[in-house]
């Protein structure tokens, strides 16, 4: 039985229809303002997001980490990422939300700028790039004739511009191994509950778990059953961070059926215990 998730994945701010258009743009101020200038945290299960953030103040909750953004600034947000803002009133920009399957080339795995894209980002906003948003929003906005095709190209480029401000060290090769990970993410976000065994995700991608561990190896510097732990212990710290949920509640739905395993096992990859983290994450 799947368990619905406790962090809210939106199709956009707060709404959870299929994609009506190519892509989506708004102003800061249109969104924000209707949630007292309040974003919650949330996820994008296929969608990622350009913001581009032109003035007023604003702070930003991504993955459990307090981003505190100097203005002017660019936000890329992937698909998955847990993030949340608030703005000050009257904050200005623009927030682009691109359909990963509406946008391939870009946002695919096989894209050449995929590497570049595939993490979340902040770097200072330049004027090519706010000028590539405010194409995008136009184009969005004015319903001229061959809109599609005018988006299209304006989407490209504002990608191509925003991949040029990541970080140099998340431009890895997006190999085969880097898509085994994928898909080994994706496998670990599903079967989180199930417990299954490193021969169960290798079996599940075709791979022996030798293959599996030589992947994760490579793109993470860890062993196949390291990186599981982590990636349950992130999901633990975010679902700690993020929701209400008791301790035990959270260690159940990971697959943890005796609630003190479950802490003695959090403390040992953290340093502290799940209400120590908690409160430490709720402290001003």
């Amino acid at each position: 039985m799947t368990v619905p998730d406790p962090i809210p994945a939106y199709a956009l701010y707060g709404e959870r229809s299929d994609e009506p258009d190519l892509l989506h743009a708004e102003t800061i101020v249109d969104r924000a303002a209707r949630h007292d200038w309040r974003i919650a945290p949330h996820r994008h299960v296929a969608l990622s997001q350009i913001f581009a953030l032109t003035a007023g103040t604003a702070r930003m909750s991504v993955e459990g980490e307090e981003v505190a953004l100097a203005l002017p600034a660019l936000v890329f947000m992937p698909r998955g990422a847990v993030h949340g803002f608030v703005f000050s009133q009257g904050t200005e920009g623009h927030v682009i939300t691109l359909p990963d399957r509406a946008f391939p080339e870009q946002l695919g795995r096989e894209s050449p700028l995929a590497a570049r894209l595939s993490r979340w980002f902040v770097a200072p906003l330049d004027a090519d790039t706010a000028h590539a948003v405010r194409l995008v929003a136009d184009e969005h906005g004015a319903r001229h004739a061959f809109r599609e095709a005018a988006l299209r190209g304006a989407a490209a480029l504002l990608c191509a511009r925003v991949a040029r401000h990541a970080p140099q060290d998340s431009a890895q090769t997006h190999s085969r191994a880097a898509m085994h990970l994928d898909r080994y993410d994706a496998l670990i976000r599903t079967h989180l509950r199930e417990r299954w065994r490193i021969a169960d995700y290798a079996q599940a991608l075709n791979l022996t778990p030798q293959q599996l561990t030589r992947v994760t190896q490579a793109q993470r510097g860890m062993s196949a059953s390291a990186y599981l732990e982590a990636q349950v212990f992130r999901e633990a710290r975010r679902l700690l961070a993020y929701t209400r949920m008791s301790v035990s509640e959270i260690g159940y739905r990971l697959g943890f059926d005796d609630p003190a395993y479950f802490s003695r096992a959090f403390r040992r990859n953290t340093g502290r215990t799940p209400s120590r983290y908690r409160e430490d994450v709720d402290a001003p």
